[in-house]
Parts: structure tokens; C-alpha cells; sequence
């Protein structure tokens, strides 16, 4: 009897070590391709902003992704140019604070697992994606609330852009005018006559120079750009989708249209990042989404910008650019 316990004993300790190995295994073993909670250990996704410049921001055959450096010139070019001759392009974006806010349009970068924020939409619900949105209640405001207020979370995993107008915090959710949701593996546009985050119905994030992409030495897109009401034609051409009530005549620009740098300006006397910038005027252009100041262009802010430096930017004039030819 005393031996059939033994060899009993023997098989219930062999077992109960193969289980402990089977469980150190178990324990040892992380899916690297499947994003845990934060806090868990796992590194798969690291939401930083070089991060979002190693993604692909829509297809390679997107107009964002299009080079216009040949592009033909519009047969209005002169007139319309005309009404911008005199203006001075200025960086809308910098380091350190203007009235009280960083200088720019911020945006954060988050991971797939980034916990969903209830929205509500107070003015254009009807032309805004529902939420809920990746966007923390942490997450940076234009302004600090003050003026247009965008907030912007770029989905890296994803491959989602998620972005709200005049949006605030109330109490667990955001409150925006408006809101918008880009595929950034899709050409799929908004729906006709639908604004977004931008009165063009054009996503925000892809127009923003960023100093990441100055490390990088490159900007691969078109920059965003603004005219006064009375230079803005009351209509929109691909790929903008909304226009507004603006005063600009037949020699105006619609939401949308493309100017680019000539060619045969000579920026070998700018600094390398003023020169990053110009490039990309030459090859991108600059695309017109929204009503403000004429000429300033877009940019996220970043304590790393020289705001001196950028103010060489305004050597250039609207005489110094051209219009890429657009449908009327």
C-alpha cells in the first residue's frame, strides 16, 4: 500500500512540474504585435512624433502626395497673383508662447490602444464623423482655446487622423463645432459640400510643417496656407470639399487651388531648415483651406524652432509664387 502512495505521489509532483514550466512559458512569451494597456511592459508602439513621420500619409497617388513642381501654370496666373503681389509669406508657427500659447497648430501621436473620448458636436454634427475619438481630454488645444481650437491625434497603428474645430473639454468628453475622421490608407474624400476640421473640408495634419520632417530634411506635402476673405473665390476644387461665404472675384483663389514658388527663386542664401521649407514650395506647393491673414502658413509649434529664423520667410513675396492651373 505504502508503495502505491509513493508512485502516486511521484506522477502527482511530475505533473504539477510540467505545469509549472508550461506556465514560466506562458509568462515568458509577449505578443509583440498586439498593443497591451499602458503600463504592461509592452514597447510595440511607441506614440512619438518621429514616430508619424515614418507612416505613409495616404496613398503614394493622393494629391497631398503630388508633385506639381511641372504643373501648368493658370492662364489667370497675373491677375490672380495680382491680389498678393505685395503680401510677405509668414510662419505661422515657432517656439515659445504668443499671447500666452505655443505658436501654432498642435497634435499629438497615440497608439491603437489609446482609450476612445466621447464627442459631442455643437454646430456640424450633420457634416462631422460621429465620435467617439482616440483623443485624451490631455491632449493640446490651439490658442489654449482661444480662436480656431483645433486638437489633432494622429492613430499610428491605425493609420487613422482624427480632428476637431473649436473643440473643449466638458467634464469626460470634448465639445467641437465640427470633426473629422481620414483613412490615411484611403483616397476617399469627404462627402460633397461636407466641411471637416477646416473650412476646405481638407484634413489639417498632412498641410502642418513640422520640425520632425526638418530632421528628416524633406516635407513631402503640400503646405497649408490662408488668404483674406476678398482674395478667396466663394467655391472649392479637388481636393477641398466645402467652401464659405467669402468676397473674392473671379481673380480670386478657391479653397483648394495650389500656388507654388517659381523655380528660378534662389534660396541658397537661406538656412537649411528655411531651405527644407522652400523646397517643398517649389515641388508641393502651398494649398489654400482655410480664411485668415494672407500668406501665413501652417506649422505645429516646437520649442526647437528658431523664430528668428523663420521670420526670413518673409522675404518672400506673393509676386514670388505662382498658380498651378485649376478648373473655374
Amino acid at each position: 500500500m505504502k508503495k502505491l502512495i509513493r508512485i502516486i505521489l511521484f506522477f502527482v509532483g511530475f505533473y504539477l512540474y510540467i505545469m509549472l514550466l508550461s506556465s514560466c512559458k506562458k509568462k515568458d512569451h509577449i505578443d509583440d504585435t498586439a498593443p497591451l494597456d499602458p503600463g504592461t511592459g509592452n514597447t510595440s508602439c511607441t506614440a512619438t512624433k518621429a514616430n508619424a513621420e515614418n507612416i505613409q500619409v495616404f496613398p503614394a497617388d493622393n494629391p497631398w502626395n503630388k508633385d506639381i513642381s511641372t504643373s501648368a501654370v493658370d492662364p489667370f496666373n497675373t491677375q490672380i497673383i495680382a491680389g498678393i503681389a505685395g503680401n510677405v509669406i509668414k510662419a505661422d508657427f515657432g517656439s515659445g508662447l504668443w499671447n500666452g500659447a505655443p505658436i501654432g497648430i498642435p497634435y499629438i501621436v497615440v497608439c491603437g490602444n489609446q482609450p476612445m473620448t466621447t464627442i459631442f458636436f455643437t454646430d456640424y454634427g450633420d457634416e462631422s464623423d460621429p465620435g467617439p475619438y482616440p483623443i485624451p481630454l490631455t491632449a493640446p488645444i490651439e490658442g489654449n482655446g482661444v480662436g480656431d481650437s483645433h486638437v489633432i491625434a494622429v492613430d499610428i497603428e491605425n493609420k487613422k487622423l482624427y480632428e476637431l474645430f473649436y473643440a473643449h473639454v466638458n467634464g469626460n468628453r470634448w465639445d467641437a463645432s465640427s470633426g473629422a475622421v481620414f483613412n490615411l490608407n484611403s483616397n476617399q474624400l469627404r462627402p460633397e459640400t461636407w466641411t471637416s476640421a477646416d473650412a476646405a473640408g481638407l484634413p489639417i495634419f498632412p498641410g502642418l510643417v513640422r520640425y520632425e520632417e526638418i530632421l528628416k530634411g524633406e516635407i513631402d506635402h503640400p503646405i497649408r496656407f490662408t488668404l483674406t476673405s476678398n482674395n478667396v473665390k466663394p467655391a472649392y476644387i479637388f481636393p477641398a470639399r466645402h467652401k464659405v461665404n467669402s468676397t473674392g472675384g473671379q481673380y480670386s483663389l478657391p479653397f483648394g487651388a495650389r500656388i507654388r514658388l517659381k523655380a528660378s527663386f534662389d534660396i541658397s542664401d537661406f538656412s537649411a531648415t528655411n531651405q527644407v521649407i522652400l523646397r517643398a514650395m517649389k515641388k508641393y506647393g502651398l494649398i489654400l483651406a482655410d480664411i485668415g491673414s494672407n500668406l501665413y502658413i501652417s506649422g505645429a509649434p516646437d520649442e526647437r524652432w528658431n523664430n528668428n529664423d523663420l521670420r526670413n520667410l518673409g522675404q518672400l513675396y506673393g509676386s514670388d509664387f505662382e498658380v498651378v492651373q485649376f478648373n473655374n
